[in-house]
């Protein structure tokens, strides 16, 4: 039978952290099972993997006294007969002080596995004595008694990532905001203040796929600077984003009618990340939307051949000067 190239048994304090460690295990690559019966331990370890999938994947398994048939001793004794074996495995227990476990419990409002009609610190004390042998035998022990549910995350990922996952899955993003804004972006960058190409009849029909489009575009005088800031920044952040463990980043691009400035923007950030060997998935949201005077917010009368708006002398001053936002 083909067997798992690790596995680690993740244990400790009920309220300790262990759904967290597990969900971290399983963002990094690992397979991962919560709560299997002790006496299914070995039929687990003994599955064949099906047909085409890899056998080598870690496996964490987690225990803790409200698994089926939990015996410390019986535990320390299989670990032992599995390590003569030769099967590489370990055992990660994670502890927390008997107070701070208390305000966990008396915060989410659950009760102690082991203190279903008592005080929770009773269940805590009678948990702690149980445990001890296991977390003498233990090879990793984490206290998670000043550790926030991300830091935990970044110290299981620190210990245990073994390069499985690559970067976060990237996507790049152009949309227009007369059709409302992205709800999954985690970065939104507004482009309306770039010269609109909508407002030239010959590249109207165009999108920012085209390179007069992109030329057009381009000519704004705070265009390269913008954009060059803007990358600087994501090449700034996008690691760090993958060091904490992100596994998707949206970065999304808007204009107006999301057809001209969002849609060159996106595809030059998209070639700039991937020359810094980043890997994104560009979208298009509103690339196929009809062009429209009345999405654009203003009359195409009011707008001279460069795009830029017109204004109007009346006897009080002159009027009607705004900055137009556009596709």
């Amino acid at each position: 039978m083909t067997q798992p190239g690790r596995i680690l048994l993740v244990t400790g304090m009920s309220g300790a952290g262990k759904s967290t460690v597990l969900k971290s295990l399983e963002d990094i690559g690992w397979e991962t099972v919560d709560n299997l019966p002790l006496r299914l331990l070995g039929l687990l370890l003994g599955t064949k993997p099906p047909e085409g999938a890899s056998g080598d994947r870690p496996l964490a398994i987690g225990i803790d006294s409200r698994t089926r048939g939990f015996d410390v001793d019986a535990i320390v004794t299989r670990i032992k007969a599995m390590r003569d074996a030769g099967d590489d495995i370990g055992t990660l227990f994670l502890d927390c002080s008997g107070s701070e476990l208390e305000r966990r419990y008396a915060e989410t409002r659950r009760r102690h596995p082991l203190a279903l009609d008592r005080p929770a610190s009773d269940g805590i004390a009678r948990e702690r004595e149980l445990l001890s042998p296991l977390r003498r035998w233990a090879d990793h022990v984490i206290d998670t008694t000043a550790n926030t549910s991300n830091d935990l995350r970044l110290e299981i990922r620190a210990r245990f990532d073994e390069g499985a996952v690559s970067a976060p899955t990237l996507t790049i993003m152009s949309f227009g905001f007369a059709r409302g804004v992205p709800r999954n972006a985690d970065l939104m960058f507004d482009m309306r203040f770039l010269r609109n190409p909508h407002w030239d009849s010959g590249l109207r029909p165009l999108s920012g796929l085209d390179a007069a489009v992109a030329a057009y575009v381009a000519e704004d005088p705070a265009y390269e600077e913008a954009l060059s800031r803007i990358e600087e920044l994501l090449l700034f952040l996008l690691p760090r984003y993958q060091a904490d463990g992100k596994a998707y980043v949206t970065i999304a691009f808007g204009c107006t009618g999301g057809r001209h400035r969002s849609v060159h923007v996106a595809e030059r950030v998209a070639a700039r990340l991937r020359n810094a060997a980043f890997s994104p998935t560009v979208l298009h949201r509103d690339l196929r939307s009809r062009p429209d005077d009345s999405t654009e917010g203003r009359s195409a009368a009011s707008k001279d051949r460069t795009g830029n708006e017109l204004t109007r002398a009346t006897s009080k001053g002159v009027i009607g000067i705004e900055s137009e936002i556009g596709s």
